[in-house]
C-alpha cells in the first residue's frame, strides 16, 4: 500500500506539473497573440505576418500536444488511484481478519480463564462444605 501511495503521489505531481506547463503555454500564446494584434494595428509586412502566424501555429501545436499529455497523465493518475484503493481495501480486509482472529483468541482465552476460576471456586466450595 505504501508503494501504491507513493506512486499515486508521483502521478499527481506529474499531472499537476503537466497542467502547469499547459497553462504557461496558453498564457504565452495569449501574450504573443496580443503582440501580433498590436503589430497588425501598427501595420506589418507580409513576412512579419507569416512569422507571427507560423509561430502562433507552433504554439498551438505545442498546446495541443500538452493537452494530450495532460489527459494521459489524468488517466494514469486515475489508474493509480484505483491501484491505491485496491491496495487499501486489501489492507483493510487483512486488518479486519486479523482483528477477528484476535477477538476469537481473546474469547477462547477468556473462556479458559473462566473455566479455571470456576474449577477453583468449585474446589474451594467443596472443601468448605465437604469438611
Amino acid at each position: 500500500m505504501d508503494d501504491a501511495a507513493r506512486r499515486l503521489g508521483e502521478l499527481i505531481a506529474m499531472e499537476t506539473e503537466g497542467q502547469r506547463k499547459l497553462e504557461m503555454l496558453q498564457a504565452y500564446r495569449d501574450e504573443y497573440h496580443q503582440r501580433f494584434v498590436q503589430a497588425v494595428s501598427n501595420g506589418i509586412g507580409p513576412d512579419a505576418w507569416r512569422n507571427y502566424s507560423a509561430f502562433l501555429a507552433r504554439i498551438d501545436d505545442a498546446i495541443a500536444a500538452q493537452r494530450s499529455a495532460v489527459e494521459q497523465s489524468r488517466q494514469r493518475t486515475a489508474q493509480g488511484q484505483q491501484v491505491w484503493l485496491a491496495q487499501r481495501n486489501k489492507v483493510k480486509a487483512i486488518d479486519t481478519l486479523s482483528q477477528r482472529h484476535k477477538a476469537a483468541d481473546q474469547r477462547l482465552e477468556n473462556k479458559r480463564e473462566q473455566r479455571l476460576l470456576d474449577e477453583h471456586s468449585a474446589r474451594l466450595f467443596s472443601r468448605k462444605h465437604g469438611e
